[in-house]
């Protein structure tokens, strides 16, 4: 039986380099989301030509976007097997998203929330199922009085550690509610990686 798999952020380093890994095994139906499409599809096709796996597609959505989330959820049928959050952002100055979230926050860790929740059901019925979330053992320093940098001064480094904190705690929040649907819950440290996140963090 094909197993489904979703991979936020497969456009970035770390994500791309998790959907060629697992597509070479061709049991896996491989789900992208990103929200460029153009580079979603070419990394796709890349993919598809590289691994042989001709189940490979994209889904197109901001993760930043609660709504766009949720839509791609309310349109989805099949069961989930395994859904790896790996989108994030680390800008350099305070952004927010349209509906007022501080952007690294609403990407980072919202993101993550929100794929869980809208996508629950669909994992529910591809149990046993997983979820990965993608957090960093540079995690830490979570300010919850003021986690969208409000009423201090941003930094991005800053930022990006504690919304993989969070990751951490809504890791271990989940993977408790949820063992006894029969989905395991885990995160993971991925490694230093070059990429234009590390970028701009200063370190890649």
């Amino acid at each position: 039986m094909t197993k489904t798999v979703l991979i936020t952020g497969a456009t970035g380093a770390i994500g791309k380099a998790i959907a060629g890994r697992i597509a070479e095994n061709h049991e896996y139906r491989i789900v992208l989301i990103a929200r460029n499409k153009l580079k979603a599809a070419q990394i796709a096709d890349q993919l598809i030509d590289r691994t042989g796996n001709k189940h490979i597609s994209c889904l197109i959505a901001d993760l930043s976007r609660k709504h766009e989330i949720q839509s791609i959820a309310d349109n989805w049928r099949d069961p989930v097997h395994m859904l790896i959050n790996v989108a994030g952002t680390t800008p350099r100055q305070r952004l927010e998203t349209p509906e007022g979230i501080e952007m690294q926050w609403a990407t980072n860790v919202l993101g993550y929330f929100w794929m869980i929740r809208y996508f629950l059901p669909y994992l529910k019925k591809g149990t046993p199922s997983r979820i990965v979330n993608v957090a960093s053992y540079w995690a830490g320093n979570l300010d919850l009085n003021d986690p969208e940098f409000t009423s201090r001064r941003y930094d991005n480094n800053t930022a990006y550690r504690q919304s993989k904190q969070a990751d951490r705690m809504l890791t271990v929040a989940f993977a408790e509610r949820l063992k006894k649907e029969n989905i395991t819950v885990n995160a993971c440290h991925p490694g230093d990686v070059h990429s234009n996140l590390s970028h701009d963090l200063g370190f890649g």
